[in-house]
C-alpha cells in the first residue's frame, strides 16, 4: 500500500453496528475478445473514481484484488445497502450508463460469454464480524471505518465477536425491555378429555 506505514502492533477494525460488503468482479471467458472484455475492466476503475469524487455516496474503501489471470474484483466496503442501492439505481452515474450498455447489447444478442460479470453483496450484523491486523496500515475494513488498538475489543476473536457498541447494546436493552411489559399471562388450554 503505497505512502501507508504499517504499525508494529495489532489492531482490529473500529467498525460498529452493521457492516455492508459488496464483492464484484468479472471473468474473461475469452482472452481473444479483447473488445468486449476491455471496456468491463475499465469500467471499475472509473465508477471507483466516481465514487472517491463524491463520498456522500457511501463507498468507504475497497480493495482490487485478482483471484486468477482471468478473475478480477474489487471488495466494497460501503456506510448502508440502502446507498449501496441509491449508488446502484442512480440515473446520473456512470454503473448506470454502463449496465444500460450492456443490457442494450445483451438484447441485441451482442453478448456471447467473452466475459462474466458478477457481484456479492452482504450485511452483516454487529457480533458477526471481527478482524485482526497485525503489524499492518489500516487495511479492508479497518481501512474503512477506522482501526482501534486490539485489546479494545478483545485479544481473542472470540471477545471481538462478543463486541457490542453502546448503540448496538442500547437497542438489545431497549428490545429486551420491550418483551418484558409484553408478556402475557396465558390460560393453559383445556386438555383434550375435558379434565
Amino acid at each position: 500500500m503505497p505512502g501507508k506505514n504499517a504499525t508494529a502492533t495489532r489492531t482490529t477494525a473500529a467498525a460498529e453496528g452493521d457492516v455492508t460488503v459488496l464483492l464484484i468482479g468479472m471473468r474473461i471467458n475469452h482472452f481473444w475478445a479483447v473488445h468486449h472484455w476491455l471496456p468491463v475492466f475499465l469500467a471499475m476503475p472509473r465508477m471507483l473514481r466516481e465514487l472517491a469524487k463524491d463520498p456522500e455516496r457511501g463507498l468507504l474503501n475497497h480493495v482490487l484484488l485478482t483471484a486468477s489471470p482471468r478473475t478480477y474484483y474489487v471488495v466494497q466496503y460501503w456506510e448502508s445497502k440502502e446507498k449501496l442501492y441509491e449508488y446502484a439505481h442512480a440515473p446520473d452515474t456512470f454503473h448506470h450508463r454502463a449496465w444500460a450498455i450492456i443490457n442494450r447489447k445483451e438484447r441485441k444478442g451482442q453478448v456471447r460469454g467473452h466475459v462474466g460479470l458478477w457481484h456479492e453483496a452482504y450485511v452483516v450484523p454487529e457480533g458477526s464480524y471481527e478482524s485482526i491486523y497485525a503489524d499492518m496500515p489500516a487495511f479492508g475494513l479497518a481501512a474503512a471505518h477506522g482501526q482501534v488498538p486490539l485489546e479494545r475489543r478483545g485479544k481473542r476473536a472470540r471477545d471481538r465477536f462478543a463486541y457490542r457498541s453502546e448503540k448496538t447494546a442500547e437497542k438489545a436493552a431497549g428490545k429486551t425491555a420491550g418483551r418484558r411489559a409484553e408478556k402475557r399471562v396465558v390460560a393453559p388450554e383445556k386438555a383434550a378429555d375435558g379434565a
